[in-house]
């Protein structure tokens, strides 16, 4: 037998989830070259800006010598060309020269005025690639294996990333519920009392819990269920993306719960009941289960705090028939109760 005792219960759904990165991103080189030699290890976790690969430089560095030289050159006829417009304008002026002689220098000298500027364009184009043939992580994360070996020429966005770098500070746990407590996870939301309790599968190595920051917005047709997730700083790495893990979320609150043994409670044809004693007598008690963890079951009915039920035995009893408690324990650890 068991005893009938009064706590507050939280009812929580157990369900299984996976961690997810909260971001994943391919490096790729923007400017084509020869790629010139890695600055980091497989595995390494880098920071935002920290160096990863670096391009052979040389033609990045003439190009850009190249469009310098350019500006120059036309920068200097730029000059010639605004004093020969002056020049004719003056002379137009006072009727040495013709209209169309003046507005010929003129439009000479706005056109290379429009020259210098597609040149310094193409400088800082030719500075941005070189610039560029020093590849940056993006983001804080750890790395992966290095894709391409330097020594390779590598082509500007290419479909093969150099690298994969993954952002593990912080996760997420992705898990799913069923649409039927969509009530109890709205009302959660809404008091951002909505928690998930991680635990790694199969082990007590990770136990971690966070308010749940997402909620769906559509439940699947296929499943009937809807997508959750949480997020978790993971300063300690013991949550890897792609690691199963089980999730409890608790959806309600029982204050003041009539809670029995799970053993105690058994099913009939009208229902879920408990044996319940009185007086040395079995007396059937019908409940209404409002939690089962497997070990406690939190009921509603007409049970009395301590009052004894039945946890091994139940077949050998009949209602309203004096029962005997045996002194030897059964497989539960309960004392077992029989008909006399």
């Amino acid at each position: 037998v068991g005893t009938v005792t009064q706590s507050n219960v939280t009812a929580y759904e157990q369900t299984i989830g996976t961690i997810v990165a909260n971001a994943t991103v391919q490096v790729t080189a923007r400017v084509d070259g020869q790629l010139d030699s890695a600055a980091f290890t497989e595995g390494q976790t880098v920071k935002a800006g920290d160096i990863l690969f670096r391009l052979d430089p040389k033609p990045f560095e003439a190009a850009l010598a190249q469009a310098k030289a350019a500006t120059a050159r036309d920068e200097a006829s730029l000059a010639s060309a605004n004093n020969d417009a002056k020049r004719y304008s003056i002379l137009a002026k006072m009727g040495a020269a013709s209209s169309s002689q003046r507005d010929q220098f003129v439009a000479q000298a706005q056109a290379l005025t429009a020259t210098v500027k597609a040149d310094k364009a193409a400088a800082d184009m030719a500075a941005l690639n070189l610039q560029w043939s020093v590849i940056r992580s993006p983001v804080d994360g750890k790395t992966g294996p290095i894709l391409i070996q330097p020594g390779n020429l590598i082509k500007a966005n290419d479909t093969n990333a150099l690298v994969t770098i993954t952002q593990i500070h912080p996760v997420k746990v992705s898990f799913f519920l069923p649409q039927s407590d969509l009530p109890q996870i709205q009302q959660r939301m809404a008091g951002g009392a909505l928690i998930a309790n991680v635990q790694a599968h199969n082990t007590d190595a990770v136990h971690e819990s966070a308010k749940v920051d997402f909620v769906g917005n559509a439940v699947s047709a296929t499943t009937g269920t809807i997508e959750l997730r949480a997020t978790f700083p993971n300063t300690d790495n013991k949550l890897v993306p792609g690691q199963v893990v089980d999730v409890a979320v608790a959806l309600n609150q029982f204050n003041r719960a009539i809670v029995v043994p799970h053993d105690a409670v058994n099913v009939g044809p009208d229902g879920r009941y408990v044996y319940a004693l009185e007086n040395g007598n079995a007396v059937l008690v019908p409940v209404n289960v409002l939690n089962d963890d497997g070990q406690v079951a939190a009921v509603q009915g007409k049970l009395k705090i301590g009052q004894k039920v039945i946890t091994d035995g139940q077949l050998r009893v009949i209602p309203g028939k004096p029962v005997t408690i045996m002194g030897k324990k059964g497989a539960h650890g309960h004392k077992a109760a029989a008909a006399r």
